[in-house]
């Protein structure tokens, strides 16, 4: 620990962002020296400092430090963000490096931006300020909001950054104006203080505590797109180049529901006869508004988009079980979500070829007997995703519905399988088209892009073994979650 003045600083809390933002400073110099072909380096150059920071996290596990007049703390809650941000991005560069060839998004900037949009979520994850937290959430959205638009040559990339951009700003204004309210209830931004000023509370203090929080609420049900916040998702989805796609639906979902769960599930706790009955409701609409939908889409990002909404409906379920079950739920299924997703996008860039993104679902007519490992591959995520075992979906849904049973929120937990019997549908219409339906479109082989299919067999390979062994990373999370004291 060192001191600026009489203030201590204690850089060991801010290791993993220190590491990963001298990773994007790094990549970002590089870039003035490097062109063409030779800006793959740039990725490997930002998965080693993503792997740095990994095996930092892993080396601090046993350590709590806090620093900067406790806004920031290091703690395994923390650390197991960490890994989760630097797996999701470090996949997004790996399978990126083979998709910006095939697009012709030749723009060094883009591998930077990546990790930028990392230390933005460790921030979060971290954070016991409202203000950083604040901090974070727009250090990470910026730089996605720049990668959503970053193919300039395709209109429809340049509108999703336009409309997440605009309706990102209007979500951060419920959020802004929510701490606010909270200051102005507590006279604090530090979630400690406030949580410790929650049980006295009276009168319009009372009122302004549960109008703020109310406000937070709306803030992070857009970053998660939760329902009715989620009109932004589907168009951005689809427009967005597919990597970044991918990027957005793990690691923005993750960073949200890190913030989300830390100041909901640890701080909030005292107030959770105000905020329970909503989430409810955010939970309900958003598993059977995104299944439902999802099941009339043609297009297969705009139905992983769909897809994304309702499993964070699923998650909302382990919010609303709260509690040591709850919260380890969540942590657990983000992982295992990850791993799914980043494979099922990793996929769709495999089916694509320069010209022709074969993105409608007819175009994966045939795919499974023309290309095998492609169609094992998606087979695997999309009978995880839907929940059947031995599957990391299947674990993950287990440990979330069970926790809501748990916590006596049988009804909602008996919806929440419901919805997963609907999604069935949607995701078995995938394999049905890639084994029964013949034609489809002329896909290339998984050779021609070798870093994509590395991502995917990697999370082929996690999404098996995270659903055949579950206790030791369930384990992992439990122990991250009660970190929170």
């Amino acid at each position: 620990m060192t001191t600026i003045g009489a203030t201590p600083v204690a850089w060991l809390a801010l290791l993993p962002v220190l590491l990963l933002t001298a990773t994007a400073l790094l990549v970002m110099v590089t870039d003035l020296f490097t062109e063409g072909p030779d800006r793959d380096g740039l990725g490997w150059l930002g998965i080693a400092g993503l792997v740095v920071t990994v095996v930092a996290s892993i080396s601090l596990w046993n350590q709590h430090e806090t620093g900067f007049n406790g806004t920031i703390v290091v703690d395994r809650y923390a650390l197991f963000f960490n890994v989760l941000f630097c797996l999701a991005a470090g996949l997004t560069l790996l399978m990126s490096m083979n998709y910006l060839e095939l697009t012709d998004i030749r723009v060094g900037d883009y591998y930077s931006l990546v990790v930028f949009a990392t230390v933005g979520m460790s921030l979060m994850a971290a954070a016991t300020d409202l203000i950083v937290i604040f901090l974070g959430l727009e250090v990470m959205s910026m730089a996605v909001y720049v990668l959503a638009g970053i193919w300039r040559r395709q209109l429809r990339s340049t509108e999703a950054a336009l409309k997440y951009f605009l309706l990102g700003a209007f979500a951060t204004g419920f959020l802004l104006f929510g701490i606010a309210l909270l200051y102005g209830a507590t006279g604090s931004t530090q979630l400690a203080a406030i949580s410790s000023k929650i049980v006295a509370s009276s009168g319009d203090q009372r009122v302004l505590l549960t109008a703020g929080m109310g406000l937070l609420l709306v803030g992070f049900a857009f970053k998660v797109a939760a329902v009715p916040f989620h009109v932004w998702a589907p168009d951005v989805y689809e427009g967005a180049p597919t990597s970044i796609t991918a990027f957005m639906a793990v690691g923005v979902k993750a960073a949200a529901f890190a913030a989300f769960a830390r100041v909901f599930l640890h701080y909030f706790t005292k107030l959770s006869g105000d905020w329970t009955a909503a989430l409810w409701w955010l939970a309900v609409l958003t598993m059977t508004v995104g299944n439902v939908v999802a099941v009339r889409q043609h297009n297969i990002k705009r139905m992983l988009a769909y897809s994304s909404i309702a499993h964070a409906g699923y998650l909302l379920v382990g919010m609303i079980a709260a509690g040591e079950n709850g919260g380890s739920a969540v942590l657990f299924y983000l992982l295992g979500y990850a791993l799914m997703n980043l494979g099922a996008f990793a996929v769709v860039i495999a089916v694509g070829k320069r010209g022709e993104a074969n993105e409608q679902l007819d175009d994966y007519a045939g795919v499974g007997f023309r290309q095998p490992f492609l169609g094992f591959a998606m087979s695997v995520f999309m009978l995880s995703l839907a929940g059947l075992p031995p599957l990391v979906g299947f674990a993950g849904k287990y440990f979330i519905f069970a926790a809501a049973v748990k916590a006596g929120y049988v009804g909602l937990a008996v919806i929440g399988v419901l919805n997963s019997v609907v999604s069935m549908y949607y995701y078995i219409g995938v394999l049905v088209k890639m084994y029964m339906v013949e034609g489809g479109a002329d896909v290339p082989s998984p050779s021609t892009r070798p870093l994509v299919f590395a991502t995917m067999l990697f999370a082929v390979i996690g999404t098996i073994l995270l659903g055949m062994f579950p206790s030791g990373t369930y384990e992992a999370a439990r122990q991250a979650f009660l970190s929170l004291g």
